[in-house]
């Protein structure tokens, strides 16, 4: 069985965005599940010119760097251009790791659609998220098969894209344990980290790139909220990661002072300075209106912080409703919750521990033996 992979999502330009990472990990597994069998192997194509990062993974035997000159043309590569590549390296199944390449071709494609924001909450302009609401129903008419992590984005799968469901697997995404743990932070590289951002105090955190779907124009007021009711609580707010789509309005009510409540934007992070963040947080907090899985979620919750989410999309769900959870649409209430997790230290300890249990299932290892069992059954079942 050769597996043929699109490489389109590790442009270096997209290092900060999940699909980015959910590929890189599921990489580094098949890497590992190819050395354990002598009939597997892998074509993962590259290019040198265009910024994209699968030039750096090492090949051997059985995964096999593939040059194509189609991937330097993006449009080419999306719309064609990957599924000829596939064909002409042989390939039983082509796995498109994110719905951006369009599925076409006599090769079996395999498609991860991670969610539908294009439809339900778009995080770009009007002309980007038409443009990706078509590769959308693309992928969703011309795959063999859609992975997807969670049952909530399955639903929306089916419904947006008018999709039998049986044609929908659900695979949860993994965490990285050997960065995103509950192993005691280096305290002096925390105190070095925090002093390069200006973090002076306890702090409450949410990570992840800044865009309206964030919700986090209302969390700023509803920590600032949080402040006023309460004279004795004194935090800080620290939002890490990039500036994404209308992120002006989210940087403007971070910049007013008109009510006590310092809002810190810190910038992207290394996932070692981002661990060392997390770890060092009261309470982290994830008010999205929307999520596919949210691994920043999953990360908070393995480094041992004390969680609280929003009680939308997949958020529950994902965090096996372990966590404290509160209406993303109400400011009165997101303050409210984070007041009760900041003055309770018992229920801390209860996020704490039962976020450590939960997390435990969302492993990269799983993960990518369940992908792999769908690409080959995708793959046994012959070209179209």
């Amino acid at each position: 069985m050769r597996v043929a992979i699109d490489s389109w999502t590790l442009a270096s330009r997209f290092r900060c965005q999940g699909t980015y990472v959910y590929t890189q990990n599921l990489l580094r597994e098949f890497k590992k599940l190819a050395r354990e069998d002598a009939g597997l192997g892998f074509s993962l194509f590259a290019s040198a010119r265009n910024g994209n990062d699968a030039i750096h993974i090492a090949p051997d035997d059985r995964f096999e760097l593939c040059a194509s000159a189609l991937l330097d043309h993006d449009r080419l590569w999306r719309f064609g251009g990957a599924g000829l590549s596939a064909s002409r390296s042989h390939a039983d199944v082509i796995f498109i790791p994110t719905a951006a390449t369009l599925p076409i071709g006599p090769v079996p494609a395999v498609c991860t659609i991670h969610d539908v924001t294009p439809f339900t909450m778009p995080s770009h302009s009007a002309p980007v998220s038409a443009m990706q609401r078509v590769l959308l129903k693309g992928c969703g008419r011309f795959s063999r098969t859609i992975i997807t992590s969670s049952e909530c984005s399955k639903r929306d799968i089916v419904t947006h894209l008018n999709v039998p469901e049986e044609k929908v697997v659900v695979i949860h995404d993994g965490c990285d344990y050997s960065v995103f743990n509950t192993d005691p932070p280096d305290m002096t590289a925390l105190a070095a980290l925090h002093a390069r951002l200006g973090i002076e105090k306890p702090y409450l955190l949410h990570h992840g790139t800044i865009q309206p779907r964030k919700n986090l124009k209302r969390l700023i007021e509803a920590f600032r909220l949080m402040l006023a009711e309460n004279a004795d609580l004194d935090f800080d707010l620290v939002l890490a990661g990039q500036l994404g789509w209308a992120s002006n309005e989210i940087v403007n009510t971070a910049a007013n002072r008109d009510m006590r409540g310092r809002v810190i934007l810190a910038g992207v992070l290394d996932d070692s300075d981002l661990a060392l963040l997390i770890k060092g947080a009261s309470l982290s907090v994830v008010p999205s209106l929307y999520e596919g899985f949210s691994l920043p979620m999953v990360e908070a919750m393995a480094c041992g912080v004390p969680t609280i989410a929003s009680n939308t999309s997949c958020l529950p769900e994902i965090s096996g409703n372990a966590l404290a959870y509160f209406d993303p649409l109400s400011i009165e209430d997101m303050a409210a919750c984070m007041r009760a997790a900041l003055r309770d230290a018992d229920l801390r300890h209860c996020l704490r521990q039962k976020g450590i249990a939960r997390v435990r299932e969302f492993t990269w290892e799983r993960c990518a033996c369940e992908t792999l069992n769908v690409l080959m059954k995708a793959g046994q079942s012959g070209h179209k």
